[in-house]
């Protein structure tokens, strides 16, 4: 039973890295669009806020990764 729960586990840890980096990176790219238009500082909000969502998304995912090695 526990052999076959393990594909499981490992469907769900890659679809919560997914989600999670491509939510973070999403939010990171319309913030910072939408900061642009505001100030009109065309690209340089937008890089930033990309740049913001990724290490955002890698730090969720490193948590996540931890947590479901920890067995918890």
């Amino acid at each position: 039973m526990r052999h076959q729960r393990r594909p499981y586990q490992a469907m769900a840890l890659y679809s919560a890295i997914l989600s999670q980096l491509a939510g973070s990176m999403l939010v990171g790219l319309f913030a910072g669009r939408w900061l642009d238009q505001k100030w009109n500082t065309e690209p340089l909000f937008l890089i930033l806020g990309l740049l913001l969502g990724l290490t955002t998304g890698i730090y969720a995912m490193l948590r996540t990764v931890n947590h479901f090695n920890s067995g918890e």
